[in-house]
C-alpha cells in the first residue's frame, strides 16, 4: 500500500532528514514510528502526505508514483487520508459538529449525507453530545477526540497521526491509541508517530525506530513487537530485559532454566538441543491451552544474516503478550 524505495530527504539549507529509506506498509496495518528529536520523523509523515517531495527515491501508494504527482492531483490523493493533529487543528468558531463536518464540505459531500455521517462518527468517539460545543469548551482530551472524527468523517484509507497523544494526560493518551486500535481492526492502516515508550510497549504493533534519518529496526520481520526496547532507548536503568514468560511454562518438561536468561535478540541452545519436531509440536500443545497473554511465540533472529524461514535452529523464543488495559 505504501512503498518507500530507497528515499532520502535533505532540505534546502542542507538539512539531511532521511537517508536510504526503504520500507512497505501493507494495507491493515499498524505503525508506530518512533525515535528522538531530528530522528526524521516528521519528514517521513510529510512525504506520505506529499507536503514535501524526496531528493531522491520513490514513494509508492496505491500503485501510484505519488514523486511523480502533479500538484494538482495532491488533493484528490488526500482524500484517502485522515490526519490527526498534536495541536487539534480546530476551528474554534465552530462548533464540534461543524469542525467535523468541514472535511466533508470540503470534498463536496452533500448535506443529507454530512447530517447523517457525523453524528455517527462523533458517536464512534464518544462525543455525540458535544456536537454544539465549541472545542474551547472542551478538554485536550476530548478536542483530540473531535480531530480524529474530522479524520474518520470521509472513511480514509489511511489514517496518519502525528503526536496524537502529545497534549493529553496518560490515561487520554491510552484512549486515543485504543480508539486508533478499534479504528484499525476494521481494516484502516493507521500510522502513528509518537514519543510516548509505555504507550508503543503497550500496545503489540509493528514498530519502525528512526535514528538520524535512517532505520535503525523495524519489528515486521518479527512475530515479538516488544524487541525494539534497546533501539528506541529505555529509561528504566535496567541492564538487561530478560523474557517475560508465563512463570508455570517453566513446569513444562522442554523448558529449562537456561530458558530464562537468554534475552529476545539470541538464538537459545534450548532450541538447539531438541529436534524441530519437538519444538513445533511443544509450542502448538502449549498455545492451545493458554490464553493470549500466556502465548509463547518464536520470532527468526533479526541479526542473523543466515537466517531463512523454516530453519528451526536460527530462531528464538519472545515474550508473552501483555494484555491491553480497557
Amino acid at each position: 500500500m505504501i512503498d518507500f524505495i530507497n528515499v532520502s530527504k535533505t532540505y534546502p539549507n542542507g538539512t539531511h532528514a532521511l537517508y536510504g529509506i526503504t520500507l512497505s506498509i501493507d494495507k491493515g496495518e499498524f505503525v508506530f514510528i518512533v525515535g528522538a528529536s531530528g530522528a526524521g520523523k516528521s519528514t517521513f509523515l510529510k512525504l506520505i502526505m506529499h507536503e514535501e517531495t524526496p531528493t531522491s527515491g520513490k514513494i509508492v501508494i496505491n500503485d501510484t508514483d505519488v514523486t511523480k504527482l502533479r500538484r494538482s492531483k495532491v488533493p484528490y490523493m488526500r482524500r484517502h487520508m485522515g490526519i490527526v493533529f498534536q495541536d487539534f487543528r480546530l476551528i474554534d468558531k465552530m462548533n464540534v459538529f461543524d469542525n467535523v463536518a468541514f472535511a466533508m464540505r470540503a470534498v463536496g459531500k452533500p448535506s443529507a449525507v454530512i447530517k447523517k455521517r457525523v453524528p455517527y462518527v462523533l458517536e464512534l468517539v464518544g462525543l455525540k453530545d458535544k456536537m454544539k460545543n465549541r472545542p474551547s469548551e472542551l478538554s485536550g482530551g476530548e478536542q483530540q477526540r473531535v480531530s480524529l472524527a474530522r479524520a474518520l468523517v470521509n472513511n480514509p484509507e489511511i489514517i496518519i497521526a502525528d503526536e496524537p497523544t502529545g497534549n493529553v494526560d496518560p490515561e487520554m493518551s491510552h484512549e486515543i491509541i485504543e480508539l486508533l486500535n478499534e479504528i484499525n481492526a476494521t481494516g484502516t492502516t493507521v500510522i502513528v508517530v509518537t514519543h510516548e515508550h509505555d504507550l508503543v510497549r503497550e500496545f503489540d504493533r509493528r514498530v519502525v525506530v528512526l535514528d538520524h534519518g535512517k532505520i535503525k529496526s523495524d519489528t515486521k520481520d518479527l512475530f515479538v513487537k516488544d524487541d525494539y526496547t534497546d533501539d528506541y532507548g529505555d529509561d528504566s536503568g535496567e541492564e538487561e530485559n530478560t523474557p517475560d514468560y508465563p512463570d508455570n511454562a517453566y513446569n513444562h518438561p522442554l523448558f529449562t532454566d537456561r530458558m530464562k536468561i537468554y534475552s529476545d535478540t539470541k538464538v537459545s541452545d534450548f532450541i538447539n538441543s531438541i529436534t524441530r519436531d519437538q519444538s513445533l509440536a511443544f509450542l502448538d500443545g502449549w498455545n492451545e491451552k493458554q490464553d493470549h497473554r500466556q502465548k509463547i511465540y518464536i520470532s527468526y533472529d533479526s541479526t542473523n544474516k543466515n537466517c531463512e524461514a523454516g530453519n528451526i535452529s536460527m530462531v528464538e523464543f519472545g515474550a508473552a503478550k501483555i494484555e491491553r488495559r480497557r
